[in-house]
C-alpha cells in the first residue's frame, strides 16, 4: 500500500519516527512530508500570506521524504500535488493519508476540531484520499516531562508508543482499504496510556467537552499565554466516547464523517 505519512510535531518527533518504521516494517510503500517546526492546534490552517518552503531531507527513513516549513496542511496539499509521482493508470499518486502519532491526545469535539494531526489527515480526505489521524494519551505530567527531555522519551513511554505503532501499522491498511475514494472521511485513532499488545479497538463518539479558559489573564505586558486544560466532560453515558474508551484502556476509532454536517 503507497501512504503519505504526515504529523504536526514536526519532522523530528520520535512519535513519527516510530509510526514510520512501523508501517515500513509492515511492508508498505512510504512517502513522508512533515512540518520543519511543532505545529500543533493550528487545525487545519493554512500559509495564506507567505510563501512556503519544501525541502527534500534524509532522517533514516529509507523513504523519499520533504521538510515543509508550514501546517500540516500545507504539507499534505503540497506533496500531493508536486512532490509525489502520479503514475498514468492509478487515480492518486498514493492509497491514503496517515498523520500522527501526536503527542497527546485528539479527543473530543473541541480537541479534534483544533488538531492539526487531524487537520493533516482532512487534507488527504479534501484530495478524495482515505485518510486516518493517530494520537497518544499522555498525562500533563509525561508531556511536560518529554518535553523537558528535548523530547525524548523514557524507557517505559518509548515501548508504549513502539506497541501503539505496531497497531497502527496493523489498523492503517484495513480502514485505508475500507474506505471509499471522495468520501470525506477521517478515522481519527487514539491510543491509551499505556497501549498494550492485547488494547483492544472501541467504536466511538467525540466526547462533549467543554474548554473555557486556554489562556492565562494579560502579564504585565498585556500578553496571554496558552494553558493547557483537558476541559470538561459533559458527555451522556452512552454512546461511549473517545474520552472513555481511552480511561477504560480501549484503543479510540472515531470516525469522522465530514459530509453529515450540518441539518438537514
Amino acid at each position: 500500500m503507497k501512504l503519505l505519512v504526515t504529523n504536526d510535531d514536526g519532522i523530528d518527533s520520535i512519535f513519527l519516527h516510530e509510526l514510520v518504521f512501523a508501517l515500513i516494517r509492515a511492508g508498505h510503500d512510504l512517502s513522508v512530508v512533515a512540518p520543519k517546526h511543532e505545529q500543533s492546534w493550528v487545525g487545519a490552517s493554512k500559509s495564506r500570506n507567505r510563501p512556503v518552503h519544501a525541502v527534500a531531507a534524509d532522517r533514516g527513513f529509507g523513504c523519499p521524504t520533504w521538510i515543509v516549513d508550514g501546517t500540516p496542511s500545507d504539507a499534505v496539499n503540497i506533496a500531493l500535488d508536486h512532490l509525489l509521482p502520479r503514475p498514468k493508470d492509478a487515480p492518486a499518486a498514493v492509497d491514503g493519508v496517515v498523520s500522527g502519532i501526536n503527542c497527546g491526545l485528539n479527543a473530543s469535539l473541541g480537541f479534534i476540531i483544533a488538531s492539526g494531526t487531524i487537520g493533516g489527515a482532512w487534507e488527504g480526505a479534501l484530495h478524495g484520499l482515505p485518510a486516518v489521524a493517530l494520537s497518544q494519551d499522555l498525562t500533563p505530567e509525561l508531556y511536560d516531562r518529554l518535553k523537558a527531555s528535548h523530547d525524548v522519551p523514557d524507557a517505559s513511554l518509548s515501548a508504549i508508543l513502539k506497541i501503539s505503532a505496531t497497531h497502527a501499522a496493523r489498523l492503517v491498511p484495513k480502514l485505508v482499504a475500507a474506505t471509499p475514494p471522495r468520501s470525506f472521511i477521517v478515522h481519527n485513532l487514539n491510543f491509551p496510556l499505556p497501549c498494550r499488545a492485547d488494547s483492544e479497538v472501541r467504536r466511538t463518539v467525540p466526547a462533549q467537552v467543554v474548554v473555557p479558559g486556554l489562556f492565562s489573564p494579560a502579564a504585565d505586558d498585556g500578553t496571554h499565554r496558552l494553558i493547557f486544560r483537558l476541559g470538561d466532560d459533559l458527555s451522556p453515558a452512552l454512546p461511549l466516547t473517545d474520552r472513555a474508551a481511552l480511561s477504560a484502556g480501549h484503543i479510540s476509532h472515531t470516525v469522522l464523517d465530514y459530509t453529515r454536517l450540518g441539518h438537514a
